[in-house]
């Protein structure tokens, strides 16, 4: 199967999951990506089931309300049951690398709220050791350079994100990221907990210490079920 077909599958199996699991008239966090716009796509039959959405980014957002579902800012929901969104990388522990796409701050913030992660990707993000896929870091402009040399110090190489056009990508947030290579991270969790603490940072797109509870993997043989709930 190609990726495309794999991320349509796991696309609608996470929608099966969540048409399964959670209660009707719940608000849903959706995340970004190809990989979420699939499941978007196949959840969009039972959107009335849902009383709205939560969004992480501008993109999601446009996508959700395209296909009929009501989008809420987070600080009107009190209960998120469920988050579901993609990774570029995820480790046998459930700790990803996110935002490849640039919205790994939105992604983080919905994701720290929800009661459970729902992880959907194809089997080529599975990896043993997070870092073969360059480290997004959203920063302040400002402290662009600064962090940078941070990085060089860990052992990374950071690069500005650009645009086609050769400007600084900016993030919803407006903001600039780095992508920095080189990286083998063999504890996520203190990786994070360190890069987040440097000023200038606004987040490190490292999701270990609220990791999937579960990922959904689309394989050539069909869907696997990961649960992290026992590491």
């Amino acid at each position: 199967m190609t990726q495309d077909e794999l991320k349509q599958r796991v696309g609608q199996a996470a929608a099966d999951y969540v048409n399964a699991t959670v209660a009707p008239g719940a608000v849903i966090g959706v995340g970004t990506g190809s990989t979420a716009n699939c499941f978007i796509d196949a959840l969009a039959g039972s959107k009335d089931r849902y009383r709205a959405a939560v969004s992480s980014s501008l993109a999601t957002t446009a996508r959700l309300e395209a296909r009929g579902f009501k989008v809420l800012e987070l600080n009107e929901v009190e209960v998120l049951p469920i988050y579901v969104d993609g990774a570029d990388e995820i480790d046998p522990h459930g700790a990803m690398i996110k935002g490849g796409g640039g919205a790994l701050t939105r992604e983080k913030i919905v994701a720290s709220v929800a009661e459970v992660f729902v992880c959907i990707a194809d089997a080529s993000k599975r990896v043993e050791v997070l870092g073969e896929f360059a480290l997004p870091v959203e920063v302040v402009p400002m402290a662009r350079v600064a962090i940078g040399r941070r990085m060089l110090a860990l052992g990374g190489v950071p690069v500005l994100r650009v645009r086609p056009d050769g400007s600084p990508f900016v993030t919803d947030n407006g903001n600039q990221i780095l992508d920095v290579k080189g990286l083998r991270i063999h504890d996520p969790r203190a990786l994070e907990a360190q890069v987040n603490g440097w000023p200038g940072v606004v987040t490190v797109g490292l999701f270990a210490s609220r990791g999937a509870d579960l990922c959904l993997l689309g394989t050539d043989t069909g869907i696997e079920r990961i649960d992290y709930a026992s590491h």
